[in-house]
């Protein structure tokens, strides 16, 4: 079957089998900032928006994304363009291995596009669905209220991508 999907403001097409889930057709079609772990959807590493909603994307069915929006962390910022949430996680400290942050990462962004004043628990409850075996979590802790800080000040409202 053919599903289309647009991925970090591109329309794409794929042939996806129906069975097939998100996860594999992104990295298939070479989307590797997505990555793969448990495919359980307890680990939080292949965490995606799908119209503004972080979903494991190993859980999802492709068929299920015909005709919506998705993001990826490549789609929120890249290396030489990194939005704030990016930047506050290098300079708290939040990323080592690397392999967990971009499921993190977006997570982070959508709970700041709906609260950039959250509380520590509100933070936790919306990064609880992502592990990470290396950094702890009081570093992204303290990235995400860092982020959310600067959006504050910055007026924006919304993390999007610089």
């Amino acid at each position: 079957m053919t599903i289309k999907i647009v991925i970090n403001s591109v329309q794409r097409t794929f042939d996806v089998q129906p069975d097939e889930v998100l996860l594999d057709v992104l990295r298939r079609e070479g989307y590797l900032e997505v990555k793969g772990s448990c495919h359980a959807g307890d680990c939080g590493a292949c965490t995606i928006l799908l119209d503004g909603r972080p979903v494991a994307s190993c859980l999802t069915l492709a068929a299920k994304a015909d005709g919506h929006s998705l993001t990826t962390v490549r789609g929120i910022g890249d290396q030489a363009h990194p939005n704030v949430i990016q930047d506050a996680f290098v300079k708290n400290g939040a990323v080592q291995c690397g392999y967990c942050i971009p499921g993190a990462i977006v997570s982070a962004k959508a709970l700041l596009d709906e609260n950039i004043n959250p509380t520590e628990d509100e933070i936790r409850l919306a990064m609880d669905s992502n592990y990470c075996r290396c950094t702890g979590y009081e570093q992204q802790l303290e990235a995400v209220l860092s982020a959310a800080e600067q959006l504050r000040e910055d007026g924006t409202g919304k993390v999007s991508k610089k």
